[in-house]
């Protein structure tokens, strides 16, 4: 009873954001909503093109179809409050709407790892499987995969958060971020967090390294196959996976920064945030798209169609 009378006291947490400066506020409103603008036109083409295109209606392209639809969802979590915050004097987020913005974060962002997870492995069966590719991932597996990835993101957010509402906030509520998020969160509670800390360490961190680990070597696996076994195609097979590469690096480095450690403030913690946040969700659909001839192709289709 007296934990739950404690964590009632805060009602709001205070955004520090990502600078005190007028000047450079106004000036990351712009540059943000462009990236944001950006964000949208790109994915949303994409997630366009594969359901119109029945060229696209394969494995690889479902899963890049959902990937896009993730980012959509990771950068609309966080971008929206923080272009309203750049231009306003008091940068608030009520006890309830934080705990919410931190489940989606976790929800969407665990999407996206389990989303590249699933990728590498159609990758993996597309080389050295290709004469049963189609047979083993059939419509039936590649949806039940997707099922499975979004059923286990919602474990991991859930987790996230129950470690997090069950500690006592009666203190401090300035939040030094310009979002919610566990590693800022849990540092504003009135007890020790020590435990909850390796806890959350574990959840994240270490499983983050883990997958990403396990992808480099499954790509590098992958790309020594294409050099040595894959006489036709092979600059296709190569720049596609290369693509995922790229993806999964730019996804799972500034991951690793942020979770794979003690709670602890760095000077880069804001930069890092900011990438993973906002920038990464508008490359995703330009590095496939630069680097998919096959996508390039269905896009000018697409953009035929519309104008013609």
């Amino acid at each position: 009873m007296e934990q739950q009378n404690l964590t009632s006291r805060v009602r709001e947490f205070l955004l520090v954001g990502l600078t005190q400066s007028l000047a450079l506020q106004r000036f990351l409103f712009v540059v943000f909503f462009i990236v944001y603008m950006m964000t949208w036109l790109g994915n949303l083409t994409i997630i366009t093109t594969v359901i119109t295109d029945h060229q696209l209606h394969t494995p690889m392209y479902f899963l890049l179809g959902n990937l896009a639809f993730i980012d959509l969802s990771e950068s609309s979590v966080t971008v929206p409050k923080m272009l309203w915050d750049l231009l306003s004097k008091q940068k608030t987020i009520t006890f309830g709407d934080c705990m919410s913005q931190m489940f989606f974060f976790h929800f969407t962002g665990g999407a996206v790892i389990f989303f590249l997870m699933v990728m590498a492995l159609d990758r993996y069966v597309a080389i050295h499987k290709p004469l049963h590719y189609l047979r083993i991932m059939n419509w039936s597996v590649c949806v039940g995969l997707v099922a499975g990835a979004w059923l286990g993101v919602f474990v991991h957010s859930i987790v996230q958060v129950a470690l997090t509402i069950q500690l006592p906030f009666c203190g401090p509520n300035t939040l030094d971020n310009f979002y919610c998020d566990v590693p800022q969160v849990i540092k504003l509670a009135c007890t020790d967090t020590y435990m909850v800390e390796l806890l959350m360490v574990s959840n994240s961190g270490l499983l983050t390294i883990i997958i990403f680990i396990i992808l480099i070597v499954s790509y590098t696996v992958i790309l020594v196959k294409i050099r040595i076994h894959v006489p036709e195609g092979k600059h296709k097979a190569l720049s596609t996976c290369g693509a995922q590469v790229v993806v999964v690096s730019i996804h799972f480095i500034p991951c690793i920064f942020i979770y794979a450690r003690p709670f602890r403030k760095f000077s880069m913690d804001k930069a890092v945030s900011a990438l993973y946040t906002v920038i990464t969700p508008m490359l995703n659909p330009m590095i496939y798209t630069l680097r998919n001839t096959e996508m390039k192709n269905a896009i000018k289709r697409l953009m035929n169609k519309v104008f013609s």
